[in-house]
């Protein structure tokens, strides 16, 4: 921990666009308790439940060919307010959703706000390059995905608690005020970084970017390494989990506070363990030790306090799987690049998170136990662990590290 605080206290700009990350990630899931209630409230299909967790990735993914190009043309600051003031827009306007009627309505919104908060996820990371390199950047990257694991599963704990004590509506209301704090500490921020426009024209750029990944088919294999990280998309798996087994014996959105919350312990602390420790030789243990914690979890699913022991376990490993990955990519990609590459590589990543969506709604409509899913789940990783195995083996890459 020391060596994230010494490096946010070395770079100012960096320290901003860390605490506007963690306002602006925390409101981006702060309302998913709120949206998830409603819908269990409204007694609704898994297929529903699924679609709607699905939708939070589907936006970024039917985006990202365009937005990599978009980025290398734009400045940054215009382009990251903008799509503040979109999930501010689109976040107020849950508070007209009221009835299953309204379940389409609900659907748009979802699709807007994640579309937003993608983009600019993806704007964010094309940046980074740009302000640090060497270890920083891997550090960067760690403090990235600590601060969006916090923000993803504290966000929707705290709005477990939210929606029990105050109403879904409350809790709408106040994320739309945590996006107008992250849209002020943007617009204040003096982000003085030399920014090359792109001269080519707009679709010329997207061919462009094919035709380099077929020249260096490496960054591909390591877009999709990455995209494999994407199988821990729960959302849908733990709401049906709370309706399955623990509804009986706590609240809703309590139940769906707690999981989370508990599973943001690991995803906390574990790159803070792991971060010095994983390098691309040991990468391939850190894919099977997921998998494994995935199939404990799915072992004790039915006991609601075991089943918050073990996704703390399910939560360890994440971070550091999600930061390293992404650096790898980083590290092995030309600069010019940055803003296309990552865009495509968060596109496969959302891919991977809308996929695993739909699969556990799929199996679990047709009443395959929600333990053989998550096992299921578990065997993607050892696949992953084994695929990297391969790409190590074949293809000379630079260390994250």
């Amino acid at each position: 921990m020391k060596h994230y605080l010494l490096l946010l206290q070395s770079e100012p700009i960096l320290k901003r666009l860390s605490i506007i990350q963690l306002i602006a990630y925390f409101g981006a899931w702060f309302s998913n308790v709120a949206i998830y209630t409603l819908l269990l409230d409204m007694q609704v299909s898994p297929a529903v439940i699924a679609f709607t967790a699905a939708l939070h990735f589907l936006a970024g993914i039917l985006q990202a060919p365009f937005s990599g190009a978009i980025i290398d043309r734009s400045e940054p600051k215009k382009l990251m307010l903008f799509l503040t003031f979109i999930e501010i827009c689109a976040t107020l306007l849950l508070l007209l959703v009221t009835s299953a009627s309204d379940v389409w309505f609900l659907f748009v919104l979802i699709f807007l706000r994640m579309a937003a908060a993608s983009f600019y996820f993806t704007v964010e990371m094309s940046l980074l390059p740009k302000i640090l390199g060497g270890d920083k950047l891997q550090k960067a990257n760690e403090i990235h995905s600590i601060i969006w694991s916090l923000s993803y599963t504290f966000g929707m704990a705290l709005s477990g608690f939210v929606v029990y004590w105050l109403g879904v509506k409350i809790a709408f209301i106040l994320d739309a005020l945590m996006f107008v704090c992250a849209f002020y500490l943007l617009y204040t921020l003096e982000l003085n970084i030399a920014h090359a426009k792109a001269q080519e024209k707009f679709f010329a750029m997207m061919q462009d970017t094919f035709v380099y990944l077929k020249k260096y088919p490496h960054a591909l294999h390591l877009m999709l390494m990455h995209a494999f990280v994407g199988l821990t998309a729960f959302d849908a798996l733990i709401a049906l989990m709370v309706d399955h087994y623990y509804a009986s014996i706590i609240a809703t959105s309590l139940a769906l506070g707690l999981l989370n919350a508990f599973r943001a312990i690991g995803l906390v602390f574990g790159p803070m363990v792991l971060g010095k420790w994983v390098n691309n030789r040991r990468l391939v243990w850190l894919f099977m030790l997921q998998g494994c914690a995935i199939w404990l979890w799915a072992f004790v699913m039915e006991h609601f306090y075991l089943s918050l022991a073990a996704s703390i376990c399910v939560g360890f490993f994440t971070t550091t799987l999600w930061s390293y990955t992404y650096t790898l990519l980083q590290k092995n990609i030309d600069e010019k690049y940055y803003g296309r590459i990552v865009a495509y590589n968060d596109m496969l990543f959302l891919i991977s998170a809308a996929l695993t969506s739909l699969m556990i709604g799929y199996f679990a409509s047709r009443d395959f136990s929600l333990e053989f899913i998550t096992s299921l789940l578990g065997v993607g990783f050892v696949v992953g662990g084994v695929y990297f195995y391969w790409i190590a083996k074949n293809i000379p890459l630079k260390e994250a590290s």
